[in-house]
């Protein structure tokens, strides 16, 4: 059988078929590789364990003209931007991801977070603290927050990487109990309703590590974030800091963490260490609008604060002697709901179910692509260095999670602009008193630059520029 491409067609109803991902046959395996057998096309083992088998009828059809990705077939060793598969589980839906190595960690209102390895399902562990709403892992424990402001804390067994057993809470229950009795460790947090400082009493929005992964920092919809000690799990400091819901904390460059908030504003707070405690003191408001805050990411190389706004635009600041406003990057049509920085790329999910790849290079931004395939809102992104990048080609797997209870798997290339460019050349074709320019339907099919780019202002649907709105 001639090698190629197929298409993965799921049965939907009526009769009809939805396209859900992509996967190639050699000439040495008629069949596809899995672990039920197939008959006329269909996948009949509806009990199977891969990531893939989102339904019990799943349709093979061929591609004409071997790989949408481009020559030779084999879309992971070429350049391409593109889909390499989904994984799926319709158990909840996506809320977090968090990626360290080889390893996927993915959190769902089901309760469960679930660990995957090379695209398929390693392990998993369930907490009762209610929808998972953020992951971060240092080392060989695990962190969740969780919607009924709990912070759980995971550990990997020494013995068995696939075993993770809860190693506690924070704040822990020692440190919990002892602020108990002192009647100054309480606050007010609604009229007529006291707690302790060191506990959110509110859905634990986000969390993040510190520069040196020595704290770990909890935004909530308490309107506070607070600092944990990653090596004792102690409760350092806690910052009342928005008059709404705190979205998204970041750190940064320079002992600087930013924190957004549905109140509309980004505020940079320098840290302060001193001894067993830390200070963090508001030293610029960079933004404030009426629209929700709703992301925030930094690139650390280059300096940048990225924010993300219920509006779909992304806001970014650069780092000169003081953060200044350098522009708009304009890709959504709905509201941003997650960021996440690669090297020179800046990525933007969407309630819009769209990705936004964005590459910045000589001061000014462009969009590389524009990633779709996803049924629901995009919630959350992570992402790790590919392993077949290379210094002159910089590879990146990226990971989104979706309301459509999804995971999708894409690799992204820095050089992918490049790449349409030179393509867009080699295919031009020219007659007499005319020329005529085109993009091959593969590279068509990423929808490529359909969100402008960016310099010193916004970019608007015809690439122009445009400026940045009054702060």
């Amino acid at each position: 059988m001639k090698a190629g491409w197929f298409l993965l067609l799921e049965w939907v109803e009526d009769g009809h078929f939805r396209p859900v991902g992509l996967e190639a046959m050699s000439a040495e395996e008629p069949t596809r590789n899995s672990s039920s057998s197939t008959a006329s096309g269909f996948l009949s083992d509806t009990n199977s364990n891969s990531p893939y088998a989102k339904s019990p009828w799943l349709l093979q059809t061929a591609i004409p003209g071997g790989s949408p990705f481009g020559d030779g077939g084999d879309f992971n060793s070429g350049s391409a931007t593109g889909l390499i598969g989904s994984l799926v589980r319709e158990e909840g839906h996506i809320y977090s991801l968090a990626a360290s190595g080889d390893l996927l960690y993915t959190g769902s209102d089901s309760k469960n977070i679930r660990v995957w390895k090379n695209q398929k399902e390693f392990s998993g562990f369930k907490s009762n603290s209610g929808l998972v709403k953020a992951i971060v892992i240092s080392g060989h424990r695990i962190f969740t927050g969780h919607q009924d402001g709990k912070i759980r804390v995971w550990k990997v067994s020494s013995k068995n990487p696939a075993v993770h057993k809860r190693a506690g809470s924070l704040p822990k229950l020692k440190d919990y109990l002892k602020s108990s009795f002192n009647p100054s460790n309480y606050v007010e947090v609604r009229r007529k309703r006291n707690t302790l400082w060191i506990k959110h009493y509110d859905a634990v929005s986000c969390l993040c590590l510190s520069e040196d992964m020595t704290l770990i920092y909890s935004g909530s919809w308490d309107k506070t974030f607070k600092i944990w000690r990653v090596s004792d799990s102690k409760c350092l400091e806690s910052v009342t800091a928005h008059d709404d819901a705190v979205n998204s904390v970041v750190t940064g460059f320079g002992g600087r963490v930013f924190s957004g908030s549905a109140d509309g504003t980004v505020k940079v707070w320098q840290r302060e260490l001193g001894g067993k405690s830390t200070k963090h003191t508001c030293v610029q408001t960079l933004l404030k609008q009426e629209c929700a805050v709703t992301a925030l990411a930094v690139n650390t190389s280059s300096s940048i604060l990225y924010c993300g706004s219920s509006d779909g635009m992304v806001n970014f600041w650069e780092n000169n002697k003081e953060l200044s406003h350098g522009g708009i990057l304009r890709g959504h049509k709905l509201a941003v709901l997650c960021l996440t920085a690669a090297g020179q790329l800046i990525l933007s999910g969407s309630a819009d179910k769209t990705i936004c790849v964005w590459r910045r290079e000589a001061g000014a931004h462009s969009c590389l692509s524009v990633l779709t395939g996803h049924l629901g809102p995009v919630k959350c992104l992570a992402v790790e260095v590919s392993p077949e990048s290379t210094p002159e080609d910089t590879k990146w797997i990226v990971y989104s999670g979706s309301l459509d209870k999804s995971v999708k798997v894409w690799s992204v290339s820095e050089l992918a602009h490049d790449l349409v460019l030179q393509q867009q050349h080699q295919f031009s074709t020219s007659s007499i008193g005319s020329s005529v320019g085109y993009v091959p339907d593969h590279l068509d099919k990423l929808d490529i630059n359909q969100c402008g780019s960016s310099s010193t202002g916004a970019a608007g649907a015809d690439g122009q520029s445009m400026p940045p709105p009054q702060r």
